[in-house]
């Protein structure tokens, strides 16, 4: 892929024109993978599917149901010796973690594709970071969280890991993954930084707990990191989180609720919480919340919603399942999924924020898909 695939302006294409850009990128990466993974060739054979030769736009493209990755051994295009890094996706007890393979070459696609990305919505230069979350190292952060903190690690001159595993005597007041809040680092953190643009960025779920005063939190006065241990405030922070949101819903906390709670703990405004959507199966892919509270796809992506009756594109107004399709994926069958959510297609095209092309927004779980696992699939057949 060339350097311009992430130059600014990101979301200024016309439609049509990026979206047949991006189809060809992707059938050419589908076919270079079916040469060597036998599976996804069988697959891409099977007779509901369009032969790629024959594809003429996205939503004609096979996809892969995001649940095929929940295997033991990742479904790949490389040869062992070509595999850098695999990442897990974080998963509930009892259930099957996502397992991707990447290559070196696929690692530095999804580090320049969040960086482009991020650099949109927040701008381009380097801030110190505070992570919600545990170092890498200390044996608390699932897999699917660190790579996250990993993607967004050429933002950051200074990384602050904000929590650690708990001690013995800490379990009782730890939350339910035994984190519990590192002041001591928090304090050097702040002190240095208090009056400093940075970035503070952790797992929907996980900023909630330790920020937003735990849970349940609705009958729970705020938690003020000042009022509570005399740390310094960071008025200019920019809050990023993603993921996370099912156990946060069934305790009835949107996002209203969670930007409050979360931005009054570090002293900043609520519009200072950033939003978006990503999953491991398309790491280096995220969807921020725009002005308008909508999502969007960048340059070298798309999303598809689609009837989950039909599987025809869903239309303005309408709501169906997720497919989103990444030209950052050719080490793996990453190019066109289906997820297990549901999202609310607010714009085809012409958002206030002035990004174009499709404007939607997160609308939870396919019903019966389990937190982080798998639904039943229906392939469209070929007419």
């Amino acid at each position: 892929m060339n350097a311009d695939w992430f130059a600014s302006p990101l979301y200024a294409d016309e439609p049509e024109a990026r979206q047949a850009r991006l189809l060809e990128t992707l059938c050419e990466q589908m076919g270079q993978g079916a040469q060597v993974c036998e599976p996804f060739r069988r697959f891409l054979e099977g007779r509901q599917w369009l032969p790629l030769s024959e594809v003429r736009a996205l939503e004609d493209l096979p996809f892969l149901p995001v649940s095929v990755f929940k295997r033991p051994e990742p479904l790949s295009f490389l040869d062992n010796g070509q595999v850098y890094r695999i990442l897990n996706s974080s998963a509930t007890t009892g259930q099957q973690p996502s397992r991707i393979a990447i290559d070196r070459h696929t690692a530095k696609l999804m580090t320049r594709g969040v960086t482009a990305i991020l650099a949109d919505f927040i701008g381009s230069y380097r801030r110190p970071y505070l992570v919600i979350d545990c170092a890498p190292d200390s044996g608390g952060a699932a897999s699917a969280r660190g790579a996250a903190v990993q993607g967004l690690m050429a933002f950051a001159t200074e990384v602050c890991y904000a929590l650690r595993p708990a001690q013995n005597r800490e379990r009782e007041k730890s939350g339910p993954d035994d984190l519990v809040l590192d002041i001591e680092q928090i304090r050097k953190f702040l002190q240095k930084y208090r009056d400093t643009d940075v970035v503070v960025y952790g797992f929907t779920y996980m900023l909630y707990l330790h920020l937003g005063g735990g849970l349940p939190s609705s009958a729970q006065a705020l938690r003020n990191l000042s009022d509570e241990y005399g740390l310094p405030l960071l008025p200019k922070a920019h809050i990023l989180h993603s993921g996370g949101w099912k156990r946060l819903q069934q305790l009835a906390i949107g996002k209203s609720m969670f930007g409050s709670r979360v931005a009054a703990s570090l002293g900043t405004k609520a519009h200072a919480v950033l939003d978006y959507y990503g999953m491991v199966e398309q790491l280096g892919v995220v969807y921020p919340d725009c002005s308008q509270g909508n999502k969007h796809a960048p340059r070298f992506a798309e999303v598809i919603v689609r009837d989950p009756l039909t599987w025809a594109p869903c239309g303005a107004g309408q709501t169906g399942i997720i497919q989103v399709l990444s030209a950052l994926s050719p080490s793996f069958p990453g190019q066109s999924l289906l997820t297990e959510d549901m999202a609310l297609v607010v714009h085809e095209d012409g958002c206030a924020c002035g990004r174009r092309g499709i404007a939607f927004r997160f609308a939870g779980r396919v019903p019966k898909a389990e937190v982080r696992g798998c639904s039943d699939v229906h392939q469209r057949r070929r007419t």
